[in-house]
């Protein structure tokens, strides 16, 4: 695969919600930490698998190509990016398949998906593709689609009510509980189930996109998928991220990143227009 050369100079936003929620949480992963007073960034920030793997979901819509075989490609070129462990057994298989992960990787790399396409059906539809070639657990469908869905719905204008009225409703998760409540006893957990949901009230209650990656990561578990999947649904409601923040996150992207999240954002723009 080859991936053309765009201008970079145009700093696109759409992908980076959820590549800056990564790349901040990358350093406190494992910190646990309980607190939103803490550093952006530091000279070990980086991107993760969330990031590669969003990337590549991108890529797959962008040129109409089979998500494993871009999960792959992708995967293989940055094999240090801390992928699961079962997803790592499924990059290097010579045959491999699905493997019926309730994992959150199907939701961390989602995010592309909620912002490609213009109706429920297709992005429900889209959702499952790009989960279901490592992810076909239901809870690993479950968790794609809603933050998918919720992404669609936040930048159609829809409300953070009607957001998490839809979400509960059509998916069942509850989103009821504050993040005072869940912060204390929330511990690291690579569920769908147990990261979607805190994710989306990371968001519904963020101020904007800043506060939620920090309400996500605040919560002290896998910090950078919870920032991740959070930042994707906050830059489709909130539609600005800081300057300061793309800045910092884009020195710190590899040029064919860079290449894709631009031609991602033109194809955006252009169904946004249609």
């Amino acid at each position: 695969m080859n991936v053309s050369d765009t201008n970079k100079s145009k700093r696109s936003m759409v992908l980076l919600g959820a590549v800056a929620g990564d790349v901040i949480g990358s350093v406190y992963e494992f910190l646990r930490i309980k607190t939103k007073d803490f550093d952006l960034f530091s000279p070990e920030t980086r991107f993760t698998d969330d990031s590669v793997l969003t990337i590549a979901s991108a890529y797959a819509i962008l040129h109409g190509e089979d998500y494993d075989t871009v999960y792959r490609y992708f995967g293989r070129r940055y094999p240090n990016a801390d992928y699961g462990g079962s997803f790592n057994k499924w990059l290097w298989d010579k045959y491999p398949e699905p493997y019926n992960s309730w994992g959150n990787g199907a939701a961390m790399r989602v995010s592309p998906v909620g912002f490609a396409y213009n109706t429920m059906g297709e992005v429900l539809e889209g959702a499952i593709g790009s989960a279901q070639v490592t992810h076909n657990h239901p809870e690993g469908l479950r968790g794609a689609q809603t933050t998918a869905v919720a992404i669609f719905l936040a930048r159609n204008g829809e409300s953070k009510s009607e957001i998490k009225k839809e979400i509960e409703t059509r998916f069942g998760y509850d989103l009821s509980i504050p993040l005072d409540k869940i912060r204390p006893d929330y511990e690291f957990d690579v569920s769908c189930q147990g990261t979607v949901p805190p994710a989306m009230i990371a968001f519904l209650e963020s101020n904007d996109y800043e506060d939620a990656v920090r309400n996500a990561i605040s919560l002290g578990g896998d910090a950078d998928t919870l920032a991740c999947i959070c930042g994707s649904i906050a830059y489709a409601f909130y539609g600005h991220i800081p300057e300061d923040i793309v800045s910092e996150v884009i020195k710190r992207l590899p040029d064919e990143f860079l290449d894709v999240i631009c031609q991602f954002d033109s194809l955006v723009e252009k169904n946004e227009d249609k």
